[in-house]
């Protein structure tokens, strides 16, 4: 049998081979360390594009930001804030950025809007499907038994899972209205529905209002609503009016729409959008996108009254 060296022979070999290993495993901590620092940098870095005044340039930066945050997540899977930048990140973009260009090319180039829409669908169900994996992170099993039961299984979440649970459902409740043609996501209300309700019985006040906002589109947005149920949408709006200080163009922009339109009230709507432009974008510098953003649509609402409303 051959001999394969002495003792010391294979101990001086085993050192250096001991020694590579604990340097890979530390090449690897030192790497998820920095990917993870960065992921943390990154996930709150929203605030610094929200504060900025030209959409435009944020419309051009967003698609690069948007997919280093998928890369640093390729290396780092489960990195909670991460994961939340992504669920909010591809859901504003697809609002601000896909889906209100479907909608002002409509009426000269109906192809192109329902490709925008597409798009926007799709990046609204990567920003759902993030938001489930920060979810399921805190939670193990919770996509399936969401499924399952989903009133059931929303009671395990708690107040710090808010943000993931809001824009979860804010993407989820976007895609499925851009697919009235299909039964499959449809069928997904109630477990968006669970999530937004949960949302609100947490914390009501997140995000100054955001789910009151949420919650005017989608409860105006029910069959045969009764007087009673017609109130409690207009109760979500003067709480998020309340909750913003009337410093936010969203709550006003998304009652003419949902409820004004749908009541066919032109001077509830008008009066609506003229409060929403009124609005000052640098009064609340971290809002200041948001409502330059919406000021955008209130204005091209008006444009279209005529066609919005008959007389």
């Amino acid at each position: 049998m051959p001999r394969t060296g002495s003792p010391m022979r294979r101990g001086k070999l085993f050192v250096p081979v001991c020694l590579l290993m604990v340097l890979a495993a530390s090449s690897c901590s030192i790497k998820r360390y920095a990917v993870n620092r960065m992921g943390d940098a990154l996930a709150g870095s929203g605030t610094t594009f929200a504060s900025d005044d030209n959409p435009e340039l944020i419309r051009a930066a967003t698609p690069f930001s948007l997919k280093l945050i998928e890369s640093l997540l390729a290396e780092s899977p489960e990195h909670r804030g991460l994961l939340l930048a992504a669920a909010r990140g591809f859901t504003q973009y697809g609002y601000a950025f896909t889906q209100q260009d479907a909608d002002e090319v409509e009426n000269e180039d109906l192809s192109r809007a329902l490709e925008l829409r597409g798009y926007a669908r799709r990046l609204y169900l990567r920003a759902r499907d993030y938001g489930l994996r920060g979810l399921e992170r805190s939670h193990r099993g919770f996509r399936d038994e969401l499924f399952l039961d989903p009133e059931g299984t929303v009671e395990r979440l708690v107040v710090k899972d808010v943000p993931l649970i809001y824009w979860t459902a804010a993407s989820w409740g976007a895609a499925i209205s851009l697919s009235k043609d299909d039964p499959h996501l449809i069928a997904d209300l109630p477990q968006m529905e669970s999530l937004i309700y949960r949302a609100l019985e947490l914390d009501e006040a997140y995000d100054s209002g955001a789910i009151h906002v949420f919650l005017i589109t989608l409860e105006s947005s029910r069959p045969g609503n009764a007087p009673e149920e017609q109130e409690k949408v207009r109760s979500h709006f003067r709480r998020a009016v309340e909750l913003s200080r009337g410093e936010l163009a969203a709550p006003m922009v998304t009652m003419a729409e949902s409820v004004s339109v749908a009541t066919q009230d032109r001077q509830e709507f008008t009066d609506l959008l003229n409060r929403a432009l009124a609005v000052d974008p640098d009064a609340v510098p971290e809002w200041r996108l948001t409502n330059l953003i919406m000021q955008r649509r209130a204005a091209w609402l008006l444009s279209r009254i005529d066609d919005l409303f008959l007389e």
